[in-house]
């Protein structure tokens, strides 16, 4: 399994939030230590810790383990749904106009 792949994939998650790493190990109950292990790919979390995680940081499991999973389509899928979900109602319309037509121009 890819260590490091988890543990960077925790901290693309994290920083763009503003939590610090300190905060995220302060949040989950978490020494910074392990926490910067994680990170940096030399630990790997049991799965209550690895819930703890991903519940903190409000992303879905499937995001923290791209790259690991099998199943790359459905997590890039579901990585572009929580972003649009960030968007006002009338950006989620204009790039899912953009999309329908990126796709219907590749489909020719």
């Amino acid at each position: 399994m890819d260590y490091k792949s988890i543990g960077h994939n925790i901290r693309k998650c994290r920083e763009p939030q503003g939590i610090t790493r300190e905060k995220l190990a302060e949040m989950t109950e978490l020494s910074v230590s392990y926490m910067s292990a994680l990170e940096r790919g030399e630990k790997l979390p049991k799965l209550d810790t690895f819930i703890r995680i991903a519940n903190t940081l409000q992303v879905p499991s499937d995001i923290l383990l791209a790259n690991v999973l099998t199943v790359k389509n459905q997590i890039i899928a579901s990585e572009l749904s929580q972003q649009l979900g960030t968007l006002s109602k009338g950006e989620q319309a204009r790039i899912m106009n953009v999309l329908k037509t990126m796709l219907a121009d590749a489909q020719k």
